[in-house]
Formats: structure tokens, C-alpha cells, sequence
């Protein structure tokens, strides 16, 4: 991964990612096809059940996957992705999402990203990743 103050083209992508920091994700680290991202659960992504929206849970994951298929410069955006449910989360609750990437061929990667709450696994995630020709996703 990227050593500290290494910029890669996953830094520039979060710098313009409005919906990720309107939710307070942080960009811990992205380098070399790997990212971790944080989150700490607030009181507006509780459901209905007072636990953790598993829609912010799967953003989460999805954002720390984009930062790891972006990190080696071309455009990448997602193909497809499937999250695993493991344990509900809480208000209060840090989320960290450790992104990896698992293969890469010609325009096409897959990548796996584990949420977790401190050494407690809450989900887990597997995107699917596409480089866009051209550079730039219409």
C-alpha cells in the first residue's frame, strides 16, 4: 500500500467523492490494489430496528473497494458487487473496510473487502470491477 503521504489516483477519485465524505467516510490508506476506509455509525443510519442500515454498511464496503481498483491509476468503476451480513452493527460504532484486490485481467478485477469493528468481522463484501475506456464513465 501507498506509504504515508503517497498520493495514487484513489486519493483524487475520494477528494471528488461527495456521497462518501457527506457520510463521514475517511480514506485511511489505498495503494498497490488495496484500501481501508472508516466510518463511524450516527444516528441517522439506524433502521428500524435501532442497528445499522445495512445499506450504509455495503457503501462502506463499496467505497473502500473503489479506492483499491482506483489506486493503480486507470478509471475503475463497478461491475457488479454481493455483500455478507456476519453481525449487526450500532450507533457509535467505527466500521474499518480493508479492501483487496484478489485478481486483475485485462480490463476486468475482483476485489474482497472486510468491514470490521475493531478485531470483530460485521460483513463481507466481493466487487467486481471494470476499467473504463477512454478514462472517463459515461
Amino acid at each position: 500500500m501507498a506509504a504515508d503521504g503517497d498520493r495514487t489516483a484513489a486519493h483524487d477519485m475520494f477528494d471528488a467523492d461527495v456521497a462518501s465524505k457527506g457520510l463521514g467516510i475517511e480514506l485511511v490508506s489505498a495503494g498497490d490494489g488495496a484500501a481501508v476506509a472508516r466510518m463511524r455509525v450516527t444516528p441517522a443510519m439506524l433502521n428500524g430496528h435501532a442497528i445499522g442500515h445495512g445499506g450504509f454498511v455495503f457503501l462502506l464496503a463499496d467505497t473502500a473497494f473503489a479506492l483499491a481498483c482506483n489506486s493503480h491509476g486507470p478509471v475503475t468503476v463497478a461491475a457488479g458487487g454481493e455483500i455478507s451480513f456476519l453481525r449487526p452493527v450500532r450507533e457509535g460504532d467505527v466500521l474499518q473496510a480493508y479492501a483487496t484486490e484478489r485478481v486483475r485481467h485485462g480490463r476486468s478485477g475482483i476485489y474482497d473487502v472486510t468491514v470490521r469493528r475493531g478485531d470483530e468481522v460485521v460483513a463481507e463484501f466481493r466487487g467486481r470491477s471494470r476499467v473504463v475506456k477512454g478514462g472517463a464513465p459515461s
